[in-house]
């Protein structure tokens, strides 16, 4: 009994060494975002808001901010359905063609970035599609499908498709049987495919630095030219602002998962 205690004791300390190791690095963005000098320093010297009054007022931030949302709000809608229906074609297909797709599928999650954007970019030069926002939402489309996939996948394997045979036993049609059995089922699977193909999107970087252009510029790239040339406590107030949103969409989706699981 004092041995499992023990050992309990040891394991909670363990997990919240590990969990302060991984919020450590957010967490000092956050003081440093109400710096009152010029410079990322902590501790920080003083307080002031300036940096958020910085952020909504200076007209780079909110283009920026806005051309992000744009093209991962289409990101995820694009990439949501491309990657739900090859989840589909993966999990019911033979088992070697399946996993022969699946390898391909997500290769662009293994192959590093700057090989993926060095190939993207010179596909663009020949199309002229640097700098465009068709240019982003085909890039981060490809980068983000294979987020959908797994997370879609996930829910296809412990789907007990006896369910659509009985619903089609039943006069159903295949429309229907999708509309009304499967994607009720895997829809948890779906919508966490969505979220991670948005903020795929919204949070890359390597491939944008690549195809951006002074007239198109997403918000990690703003984050990346403001740090190499201004280096002023802005950025430390963008990464509070989005750490506080994550936070606030994961406490959520947890909320809402609780309340089904007692429901």
């Amino acid at each position: 009994m004092t041995m499992q205690l023990s050992s309990r004791i040891f394991l909670g300390l363990f997990c919240l060494l590990v969990a302060i190791l991984l919020l450590a690095p957010t967490l000092v963005v956050i003081p440093m975002s109400f710096n009152s000098n010029k410079s990322l320093a902590f501790p920080p010297a003083g307080f002031s808001w300036q940096w958020y009054d910085n952020f909504f007022t200076n007209p780079e931030w909110l283009l920026s901010l806005r051309n992000s949302f744009m093209i991962a709000t289409v990101v995820a809608i694009l990439a949501t359905t491309l990657g739900t229906l090859a989840a589909f074609g993966v999990t019911r297909a033979a088992a070697r063609t399946g996993g022969l797709l699946r390898a391909i599928l997500i290769t662009p999650m293994v192959v590093p970035g700057v090989v993926l954007a060095i190939g993207i970019y010179a596909v663009y030069l020949d199309t002229g599609l640097v700098g465009t926002m068709a240019g982003f939402v085909f890039a981060h489309t490809m980068l983000a499908i294979p987020f959908v996939l797994i997370a879609v996948s996930a829910s296809l394997e412990v789907f007990d498709r006896r369910l659509e045979t009985a619903a089609a036993s039943l006069g159903a049609g295949k429309l229907t049987v999708f509309r009304t059995v499967t994607l009720p089922l895997i829809l948890p699977g779906v919508l966490s495919g969505a979220l991670f193909a948005f903020i795929t999107s919204f949070d890359e970087i390597i491939v944008a630095l690549f195809i951006t252009s002074p007239y198109l510029k997403t918000l990690p790239v703003q984050i990346y030219s403001s740090i190499t040339r201004d280096a002023d406590p802005t950025v430390a107030a963008v990464g509070t602002l989005l750490f506080l949103a994550t936070s606030f969409i994961i406490v959520a989706g947890l909320l809402i998962g609780m309340r089904r699981g007692r429901t």
